[in-house]
């Protein structure tokens, strides 16, 4: 034992404490000698003791929320329960990397350390106190990378649909541009008047340029069927596809009629062909048009929610940024959610780190859609009263239970299956709301919970 009380003495933990408390102190452990590879801890055992490590390298691992943790130690570190912990099970595993000796203190016998060693004690609160900031730190970028994880494969997805749909239009493209001109070289072969090629310019320029809503259904099958027969009285028995694409933009038989009587059967075949392919072009540069557009809405959507570019801190029109959320959980929101806006109309400015804002109305409105199992509706309204914005998020699903209402905002508190969740979501809402100088509270009942967040209003610019 006296070799214990050097080694003990070594530690920073330990350093210059009276001699009979440090003699108390060896009195109620017990040293154990461990081979390399073995364990002085296990995961999942009751939490029943603390331990001063004097001599060999050690190691805590395990399994921790769906990831493999592994932490490092040394001779001279305190480990294992602490006074006031509430640990109740080993979480990790406590491994030793080579032969090494432990002292092992019971837990039972630390409310007794707490009156004999005050100084010993308040380095060990302070010990805890550092243990717990460091799981914090380690919970909240792990949460962070997992948020980040969920949006980014969320809009990758957003992207690619309308990228893929660019892509596949541009290729169909080269086989459009090739039909088109091998149907001009027939004209050019032909001796068209002016007004010959002026009709099939104009009647060109008029299909090419429809726009509204698009006919009834049946209303073009009937008109397809008009066409095609059309077409077949005049010999042009393979155009059955050229009938489908007039009769989707309304092409009215009399014009067909008008075309035949006007021109040689092959030279209106070429101009129906020229024509049908200019259609079809300018269908595929209008879905061209539109994917980009989704990409660069996206894109905008992206740089806003996350305010790059952007002073951090700024006045914030809050349903921007609502509504710049529900752009980027679109992905989440389109499987089977309702959206119902109630929107104050005067804009709603708050001095605020925006891309943190968001990060409070994503963790609700995911929280929301979980909740409701991806289907449902979630509300969203914003008012003010007196000098405060408020914004109302809520949802119709099951509820949040009386027993789990009062322990939503705890850090690490999740009712969630293990690996689906960290139990910081909510503890982030609350603590990026305070930093604002604002208040969060949730009321809840079966198909109806609302979370309302209450915000200062930005001051009047002078």
């Amino acid at each position: 034992m006296a070799e214990a009380l050097e080694l003990l003495r070594e530690s920073p933990v330990f350093a210059d404490l009276p001699d009979d408390q440090i003699a108390w102190f060896l009195s109620q452990s017990r040293e154990i000698q461990i081979k390399a590879g073995g364990a002085y801890a296990r995961q999942g055992d009751p939490a029943d003791a603390m331990f001063v490590l004097l001599e060999g390298e050690f190691q805590w691992r395990g399994q921790f929320s769906g990831d493999t943790v592994v932490r490092d130690l040394k001779a001279g570190e305190v480990t294992g329960v602490l006074p006031f912990s509430r640990m109740k099970n080993y979480s990790l595993t406590g491994h030793v990397l080579t032969d090494g000796r432990v002292l092992r203190f019971p837990a039972w016998a630390l409310p007794e350390l707490v009156q004999r060693m005050p100084e010993l004690t308040r380095r060990l609160v302070g010990l805890m106190s550092d243990r717990i900031r460091e799981t914090t730190r380690y919970e909240q970028q792990r949460d962070r990378l997992a948020a980040l994880g969920k949006l980014s494969a969320g809009l990758a997805h957003e992207l690619n649909n309308p990228a893929s749909a660019a892509k596949r239009a541009a290729s169909q493209l080269r086989d459009l541009l090739k039909r088109i001109r091998d149907a001009s070289h027939e004209l050019g072969r032909h001796d068209l008047s002016s007004a010959q090629k002026l009709q099939i310019e104009q009647l060109e320029a008029s299909l090419t340029q429809v726009e509204g809503p698009p006919p009834d259904a049946l209303a073009v099958s009937d008109l397809e069927d008009q066409l095609d027969s059309l077409l077949r009285s005049h010999g042009q028995n393979d155009l059955w596809q050229l009938a489908a694409e007039l009769a989707r933009r309304n092409f009215k038989p009399e014009l067909l009629e008008q075309l035949f009587a006007t021109l040689k059967p092959e030279t209106a075949r070429a101009a129906l062909v020229r024509i049908s392919a200019s259609i079809e072009i300018a269908g595929l540069l209008n879905e061209i048009e539109s994917s980009t557009s989704r990409i660069s809405d996206l894109v905008k959507a992206i740089k806003e929610y996350t305010f790059m570019d952007q002073s951090p801190v700024q006045n914030v029109d809050i349903v921007k940024t609502l509504e710049n959320t529900l752009t980027i959980l679109n992905y989440k929101l389109k499987r089977g959610i309702t959206v119902k806006r109630d929107y104050q109309r005067v804009p709603l400015l708050v001095n605020s780190f925006g891309s943190e804002l968001n990060q409070v109305w994503t963790n609700i409105i995911d929280n929301a859609i979980d909740a409701m199992g991806g289907k449902g509706e979630l509300r969203l309204r914003t008012f003010r009263e007196d000098d405060c914005v408020v914004v109302e998020i809520s949802d119709n699903g099951p509820g949040i239970s009386e027993e789990v209402q009062p322990h939503i905002f705890d850090p690490f508190f999740t009712t969630k299956g293990v690996g689906e969740g960290t139990g910081l979501g909510l503890d982030v809402v609350q603590r990026i709301v305070r930093k604002h100088r604002g208040s969060v509270k949730v009321r809840s009942v079966p198909g109806d919970t609302l979370f309302q967040v209450r915000l200062p209003v930005a001051a009047e610019p002078n």
